[in-house]
């Protein structure tokens, strides 16, 4: 925080380029915290009962809410990309930084940590703003632990996306060197990871499976994620959830003939929260880091 208060040589000159940037940023982060905190005091005001509008505004206000957070990343690495980096680059003011004792190694440093400082309060601000939203309304479908966004923001996810951004947006700037276009290209390479590794994270832990009678009222346990269902045959196969051949029994299931001996229900629990969290936010950080080294490699190549 000291980095932001009493910043020194370069770093002075970061705050003083983007304090407008800055300045936003805050008052965005004290917007939501008030907007939340008044609608949890209209809401608290009608005790024992979700009917309220300070409920219903509120529940609606943290839908959004969840969806802004997941675009967080991409408005990080496209202000880090364009206005911090390619707009110096492709108008040349950089240079004068450079007249000024100034290595590039550590014109580009001072750059990061000031963003990399301000990424990490802000976005932990958010989250507890977010966080003291979401209390009220964990019980609702769209704000359990696998949703989208509720998921990145209750964890230590949208931390590690948001550190990425700063890190594409260096390297996407220096490559690129044109303002707009260097935004838009690390918002695709941002998007492209998140969707990637959305796709990809409920196999970095195996589902439980849960079995019972061919038959019988099969549930996901409480809290769980559901992730596959269907059939296993007398032989061990699973067969998919709608196989069943013709005709049926009068009761509408298969025949007694069928060689059904169970059902089955994949899964994740709710304590599979934090291993998924901790695995992808740990690709994230490895991640972090391999684009950070390319972006002083890149730095080191233009202006050795």
């Amino acid at each position: 925080m000291s980095t932001l208060l009493s910043p020194t040589g370069p770093r002075w000159v970061v705050v003083r380029q983007h304090r407008t940037a800055l300045w936003t940023a805050a008052a965005a982060v004290a917007a939501s915290a008030a907007l939340v905190t008044a609608l949890r005091m209209w809401d608290d005001a009608v005790p024992g009962t979700n009917q309220d509008n300070g409920y219903a505004l509120l529940r609606i206000g943290m839908d959004y809410a969840a969806m802004l957070l997941l675009a967080l990343p991409l408005l990080i690495g496209a202000f880090v990309a364009g206005p911090m980096v390619a707009r110096e680059l492709e108008s040349g003011t950089y240079k004068l930084a450079l007249t000024q004792s100034v290595t590039p190694r550590r014109w580009l440093a001072s750059k990061l940590v000031i963003a990399v400082t301000v990424t990490a309060v802000g976005t932990l601000a958010l989250m507890g703003v977010f966080a003291l939203g979401r209390s009220r309304v964990a019980n609702e479908y769209l704000f359990s632990w696998d949703e989208r966004g509720t998921y990145e923001a209750t964890g230590t996810v949208l931390l590690s996306y948001c550190l990425l951004a700063v890190a594409v947006g260096a390297l996407v700037g220096q490559l690129v060197r044109r303002t707009l276009v260097a935004m838009a290209a690390t918002g695709v390479v941002l998007g492209v990871v998140q969707l990637v590794l959305t796709a990809l994270r409920w196999d970095f832990l195996p589902v439980r499976t849960l079995t019972g009678p061919y038959g019988a009222d099969l549930l996901v346990p409480d809290e769980g994620l559901y992730m596959d269902s269907g059939l296993i045959s007398t032989s061990g196969q699973r067969l998919p959830g709608w196989y069943c051949p013709e005709p049926l029994t009068e009761n509408g299931i298969c025949r007694s003939d069928v060689d059904i001996a169970a059902q089955y229900i994949d899964y994740h629990p709710a304590s599979h929260f934090w291993p998924t969290q901790l695995i992808e936010t740990g690709i994230v950080l490895a991640l972090t880091a391999l684009v950070l080294a390319a972006a002083f490699k890149v730095l080191r190549a233009r202006h050795a």
